[in-house]
């Protein structure tokens, strides 16, 4: 296998979905309360719709699959992530809670979406 740089971030931006699949599972309480502190309702069909979501997303950048596709599918979510999460926190910066990482996160997807177009 040649790995290229589209490889690298196709990979990572499906590998990183992983850690936020498992926080959903260990952390259910807090992932729970994001939800309802952002307004989605009801909580439980939407902590659930983002553990399948993310976890077929995952799947399906890691094998490459469909990549034009799952690709602005993953900016979407990503973006929406964001969006969420700055109307919560109202920070920037990642490493304060802030949206940073998400949008950036979603930027990657796009291009990949757009590379693979």
């Amino acid at each position: 296998m040649h790995i290229t740089p589209m490889f690298v971030l196709r990979f990572i931006c499906g590998f990183f979905f992983i850690p936020h699949i498992v926080g959903k599972f260990t952390a259910k309480e807090a992932a729970q309360g994001f939800f309802r502190a952002a307004g989605f309702r009801p909580v439980t069909a939407w902590w659930l719709a983002a553990m399948i979501i993310e976890t077929v997303l995952a799947i399906l950048l890691i094998l490459g699959i469909r990549l034009n596709i799952v690709g602005w599918i993953a900016f979407a979510y990503l973006l929406i992530a964001a969006i969420a999460n700055f109307k919560l926190s109202r920070k920037w910066l990642w490493h304060i809670g802030g949206s940073e990482y998400p949008l950036f996160w979603a930027i990657c997807c796009a291009v990949l979406a757009a590379r693979a177009a």
